[in-house]
């Protein structure tokens, strides 16, 4: 039988709870470097890395050295030979993170005092299989390599909030509705996919229509939600999100 979908899944974060996101902790631990603004940053470190692979690869070097780089990067990143740069006056973590990487990549990375490969510590796991399939999968471009940067960013950005979609549809119980749904969220979809996603989920089409509404209102919000840990105050969140938009359509 055919129904209609009212229930609500909550998703995101609150927004007084803005204060406690990643990037405004590592701000505002300021130099004290406390073990909360250290966790806040790996977890941050952890989520955007791809992006910083890709760069790496793009100044040209092999798959191999890109790994190491990223990797000591992070090592020094995270040992807090760089968190005194984070202050307020440098903004995004996104636009903190590239010119930290620049900085390294220029000025601090000696390859004769690299240790053999393989001997060095992992701050912690890259799937550098994925990464590399990533990177070779991606179309060629003149674009400069920050553009580059930033629209990778922003398809991270993009997928960490559809995977927090889907964490919080499982949840509640929903995740095969959420399933049968996603592939309507980005696009307007034709009256056949509705009737075809109604058919799977045995919804009406209408209620489809509704569902898919609520959906695209809970994806706007998990990207909020994902860009708010990247930022260090409320008001960027709607600029930072606008900075993204015009990275994925250029």
């Amino acid at each position: 039988m055919r129904t209609d979908t009212n229930s609500e899944v909550p998703v995101g974060e609150p927004a007084e709870g803005f204060q406690t996101t990643h990037w405004s902790a590592v701000l505002a631990a300021g130099k004290a470097e406390t073990t909360h603004a250290a966790v806040a940053l790996e977890n941050l470190c952890r989520a955007y890395w791809y992006p910083l692979y890709a760069y790496v690869r793009r100044q040209g070097h092999s798959s191999e050295d890109a790994q190491d780089l990223t990797q000591e990067f992070f090592a020094r990143l995270l040992g807090k030979k760089y968190l005194q740069l984070a202050d307020r006056e440098r903004g995004r973590f996104r636009s903190f993170l590239l010119k930290s990487l620049q900085h390294f990549l220029v000025n601090e990375w000696i390859r004769g005092q690299a240790q053999k490969r393989g001997g060095g510590c992992n701050v912690f796991s890259l799937d550098e299989e994925a990464a590399e399939r990533l990177y070779r999968e991606e179309p060629a471009t003149e674009l400069p390599s920050e553009s580059l940067y930033d629209k990778r960013w922003a398809v991270t950005l993009l997928d960490r909030a559809m995977n927090r979609l889907g964490a919080d549809y499982a949840a509640a119980g929903k995740r095969a509705l959420f399933d049968q749904l996603k592939g309507l969220l980005l696009t307007e979809g034709s009256a056949e996919a509705y009737r075809e996603a109604g058919h799977a989920a045995d919804l009406s089409e209408g209620a489809v229509k509704v569902a898919v509404h609520r959906l695209r209102q809970r994806f706007r919000e998990a990207v909020r939600a994902e860009i708010a840990q990247t930022v260090a105050t409320p008001a960027e969140v709607d600029e930072e999100l606008r900075c993204l938009m015009a990275a994925m359509s250029g």
